[in-house]
């Protein structure tokens, strides 16, 4: 039988935080297709729609840590299989730098965005 081999250690704090970000965007993606396919069809999101919806602060607070937590769990995903993979050395912290300053991009980014459609700024 082949050896499994993880770069997560069992029991460690990344193993962890990927098991929670997992369970948390499920029941997050869930509440977010529900939002926008059944109470308010694909074919009727407007930007007005979209700026009311971001404009109630628990709204709001649910997008940004969907937000946070998606960015996490992908950058950190990629991350660990290109580890699993092989990645060593020099190319590994490279790789990590550059998924670090994407994933900060993205939030950064999605954050601003999030704010402006809530008119908080």
């Amino acid at each position: 039988m082949a050896e499994r081999y993880s770069s997560f250690t069992p029991g460690g704090t990344g193993w962890l935080l990927q098991r929670i970000t997992a369970a948390f965007l499920v029941v997050v993606l869930a509440f977010h297709f529900f939002q926008l396919h059944f109470v308010n069809h694909a074919a009727d999101v407007t930007f007005a729609g979209t700026q009311a919806r971001m404009s109630s602060v628990g709204y709001f607070i649910t997008m940004v840590l969907f937000l946070v937590t998606a960015a996490f769990h992908g950058v950190n995903g990629v991350y660990n299989a290109l580890v699993n993979q092989g990645l060593k050395g020099t190319q590994k912290k490279v790789v990590l730098a550059v998924l670090v300053i994407a994933g900060v991009a993205l939030v950064a980014q999605g954050t601003y965005v999030a704010l402006v459609m809530g008119d908080f700024i």
